[in-house]
């Protein structure tokens, strides 16, 4: 970056989005430094970027909005063919409204031909408008398209989710502002090598693994992409099927990069967006991640005074997960779902899952089936439902057991 310039405004300017000084200033910045991209921290108008770029009159200078600059980033880092259909309907959709200015050089020629007299008229336009359109048509076919292949893998998605719900595994959702260390984490929590750089969106595609506990239990841990302030609503929607992981899962994991000088804005957007995605109901686990490379006083304070469901870690160094360990399972306990149950003996199936998902109180066998008292994952009530005893006091002999 060679130059930059803020102006604080009401209201964004139609035109131009800044105004109209501020616009002058910015192109006689660009002429001293000999800049060739101006990027914007925020998302402008197809019509305010035609104009910003007119004002600068020099058709080497691209002008580039929040949104762009994102896109561009997620467009490197897309390396399935899942988050490669995601990037391009997002690229695509944002592209479309502003295709106009790509071509305005040749409507330009268009409109000057017919003033000197040249045809006009239905059916004789010029070759900017005609070829505008078609390019119209192509990309809106297109955008159908990937939204047709992104429908597909939403459904595949969903099949997964419900096979996994079957299985009653707890899923755990790692969420964090992009850059918290989420990816590093996950490696951490489960001896695996996903990609982790210290980069903006080094993740764009959910990885899932599987963590096995301290107290045997086993759950699935989901890693997602990063959150930003402003997030652009063309990204939200292209990437509905990888966010739909956060909503669907048991737990919340909020990975917060505690180092930032920015961190608790950071934090509330992350809650921002997780209540765009109605991810509201589950519970959440604060990480506060990166103590390592805190000042050695203020990790001792942080690390002795966790508090509620927050706790002081560091991914890159192991140090606090044996904490972050039991603070996952003693929330996923307060999950858990009493049940009292007879099962036949033929739904030996399901007690074989309890022992696997839940926790077993009290269990015996008398002729009629299997006969216990427990917790169990909420995902797993639709099955035992029909098996629930009306609660009694315990017998003697059940007592004794």
């Amino acid at each position: 970056m060679v130059g930059s310039l803020e102006q604080r405004l009401d209201r964004p300017h139609p035109a131009t989005y800044i105004g109209s000084g501020k616009v002058q200033e910015l192109v006689a910045l660009r002429a001293d430094t000999g800049a060739q991209v101006v990027i914007f921290d925020e998302e402008l108008s197809p019509a305010q970027q035609r104009e910003l770029e007119r004002a600068f009159d020099n058709p080497n200078v691209k002008v580039l909005d929040r949104t762009a600059l994102i896109l561009d980033i997620f467009a490197q880092h897309a390396h399935t063919r899942e988050g490669a259909l995601q990037v391009e309907l997002a690229q695509y959709q944002y592209r479309l409204p502003r295709l106009t200015r790509a071509w305005t050089h040749l409507a330009r020629q268009a409109g000057g031909a017919a003033a000197r007299g040249g045809a006009g008229g239905v059916g004789l336009r010029g070759p900017g408008e005609t070829q505008l359109e078609v390019d119209r048509r192509e990309i809106g076919k297109r955008i159908a398209h990937l939204k047709r292949e992104l429908e597909e893998v939403r459904k595949h998605r969903a099949q997964y989710r419900r096979r996994r719900n079957e299985e009653a595994i707890p899923v755990i959702a790692l969420v964090g502002y992009t850059n918290a260390g989420k990816s590093t984490l996950l490696n951490a929590l489960t001896g695996s090598d996903v990609f982790a750089a210290d980069q903006l969106f080094a993740t764009l595609d959910p990885t899932t693994r599987r963590i096995k506990l301290p107290g045997g239990r086993e759950v699935l841990a989901t890693d997602t992409v990063g959150f930003i302030q402003k997030l652009p609503t063309t990204l939200v929607a292209a990437f509905r099927a990888t966010l739909e992981e956060i909503a669907e899962a048991d737990l919340i994991l909020h990975v917060v990069d505690i180092t930032h000088h920015n961190v608790e804005q950071q934090a509330a957007t992350v809650l921002k967006v997780l209540a765009e995605l109605n991810a509201t109901e589950q519970p959440i686990i604060t990480a506060l991640n990166k103590v390592d490379a805190l000042p050695e006083s203020d990790t001792g304070d942080m690390t002795e005074t966790n508090l509620g469901n927050t706790v002081a870690i560091s991914a890159l160094t192991g140090e606090g997960l044996p904490k972050l360990f039991a603070c996952i399972e003693r929330v996923l306990d307060e999950e858990l779902v009493s049940v009292d149950l007879l099962l036949p003996y033929q739904r030996g199936d399901l007690v074989g899952l309890i022992h696997q998902r839940g926790a077993i109180d009290w269990e015996a066998h008398d002729p009629a089936g299997t006969r216990l008292r427990g917790r169990v994952p909420p995902a797993l009530m639709p099955r035992l439902e029909p098996y629930q005893r009306i609660p009694a006091t315990a017998t003697a002999r059940e007592t004794d057991v």
